[in-house]
């Protein structure tokens, strides 16, 4: 008789994974520029501090093509295989699914047989993403209780036709298609994630492929023609509910972060600019009355600067935007991060009252103008904190510097190499960069960071902590 037990990565409650082992290793998406004529890889790196080979990239998985250019991935399975109405409860979470944001391919990598030398098992080609799901250009990578959830940022045609999400089998890896039944006027795609116990589905906004893949288009932004809407879907029926625009002023709106308890129905969002004053702003979600609601809870003003120290997309401005790119929330629900890539700063903030955040730590490292340095690099740096990952206990965050190739070579022009950083946190607040750990890619840049076992903004949990 075979016994079958569940992933022991899963966890019921969030506040049963703050309980978890520390991670000994990350997996680092990287990518090579065009020029390099190199193909990506997927770095692995040990977090292990008594480990010989701490702060170091132990192994890297090159893929097979040249031009994917990674950028978000993330598991096949996690905590949401325990939701009561979960069909497969005895997933593993072994699996990276991990796309090609400018490819439209999607590989999927086998962690089991040595979780620090991992493998390609199957390779999702463009033609077939395309034609099975009616999308291109695949983003965010969620884990669900009943599919792999992938969002896209285009159609299959490019620009001709709305960006959305779809499904891929559990097993199989095949796509199954497009999710959205009944979409409205949703038209731009970005993140996506859920209130799985409230059924409810919330995505976001960034622009079309011709938006971002050559980088920023600052007539387009100066028209107020990136996004800046967020969307409210019934889960299950596949269907748009409600869009709130929190104001065409306020472009990008990327990031988004719900409440980790499934008891609490409030998230943040990340807007990365606004074109009136150029400052950056987190927004909060809550459900009132029936319908949803948007308020601005933070505020983060540019920095001026002087016209000859500033890339050319910056000079008519005399300003550093913060250029918030990504939000990340602590597991206990109380410690918001946000990084703004255009300053070179991570802020803390404490939610524990969501729409009354405190700021309660601050590190700077990179930036446009400060380039401000780590104690184990040399000189200065390029690029600031972007893609952000918190430890299932809270108390370690990790970053790296890059975006996206096309807006790297834009806001940070002369080269930028690829580097990540730790930060060690307190538990009532505050925060320090980990003196120690600092992992130099050279030429390779590096965006999105998964954790062995889950992170943050991994899984999704259905029962209260």
């Amino acid at each position: 008789m075979t016994l079958w037990k569940p992933d022991p990565s899963f966890y019921p409650s969030a506040k049963m994974a703050m309980q978890a082992p520390a991670e000994r290793h990350a997996y680092v998406a990287a990518l090579n520029p065009d020029g390099e004529n190199k193909p990506d890889a997927i770095c692995v790196v040990d977090l292990d501090p008594d480990s010989g080979s701490y702060s170091q990239v132990v192994h890297q998985l090159e893929l097979p093509n040249i031009g994917d250019e990674l950028h978000h991935f993330g598991w096949n399975a996690c905590s949401s295989a325990l939701c009561p109405y979960a069909p497969h409860p005895h997933l593993e979470r072994r699996y990276l699914v991990v796309p090609g944001l400018r490819s439209s391919r999607i590989y999927i990598i086998d962690t089991k047989a040595d979780p620090r030398r991992p493998e390609i098992v199957k390779t999702l080609e463009p033609e077939e993403v395309m034609e099975k799901s009616g999308y291109s250009r695949p983003h965010t990578v969620h884990c669900g209780p009943d599919a792999i959830y992938i969002s896209a940022m285009g159609s299959k045609n490019g620009d001709d036709g709305p960006g959305g999400i779809f499904l891929l089998d559990h097993f199989s890896f095949d796509v199954i298609g497009p999710w959205e039944l009944h979409r409205g006027d949703q038209e731009l795609a970005y993140d996506f994630w859920w209130h799985l116990a409230e059924d409810v589905l919330i995505s976001s906004e960034w622009g079309k492929p011709s938006q971002f893949e050559n980088g920023l288009v600052p007539e387009d932004l100066l028209g107020n023609k990136y996004g800046h809407r967020i969307h409210f879907w019934d889960l299950r029926k596949r269907r748009l509910q409600q869009s709130i625009d929190i104001g065409k002023e306020h472009q990008m709106l990327l990031e988004l972060r719900p409440a980790h308890d499934p008891t609490k129905q409030y998230g943040f969002a990340g807007v990365v600019v606004s074109t009136e004053d150029l400052s950056a702003s987190v927004w909060a979600w809550r459900r009132r009355g029936g319908e949803w609601q948007m308020e601005k809870v933070i505020t983060i003003p540019p920095v001026p600067a002087e016209e000859d120290v500033l890339p050319e997309a910056l000079k008519p401005f005399k300003a550093v935007p913060p250029l918030v790119s990504d939000i990340d929330l602590s597991l206990d629900d109380r410690f918001l991060y946000v990084a703004c890539w255009g300053t070179g700063e991570l802020h803390q903030y404490d939610v524990s009252d969501p729409f009354k955040p405190q700021l309660t730590g601050k590190v700077e490292i990179g930036g446009v103008v400060n380039r401000k340095g780590h104690p184990k690099a040399e000189g200065e740096l390029l690029g600031a904190p972007q893609m952000v990952e918190i430890s299932r206990d809270g108390r370690r965050v990790y970053f790296t510097n890059s975006l996206y190739s096309s807006w790297d070579d834009q806001f940070y022009p002369g080269g930028m190499s690829g580097w990540m950083v730790k930060v060690n946190t307190r538990p009532d607040g505050g925060m320090d960069i980990d003196p120690d750990f600092f992992v130099d890619f050279g030429k390779t840049r590096v965006h999105q960071v998964r954790l062995e076992g889950g992170d943050a903004s991994t899984d999704s949990y259905c029962y209260p902590s």
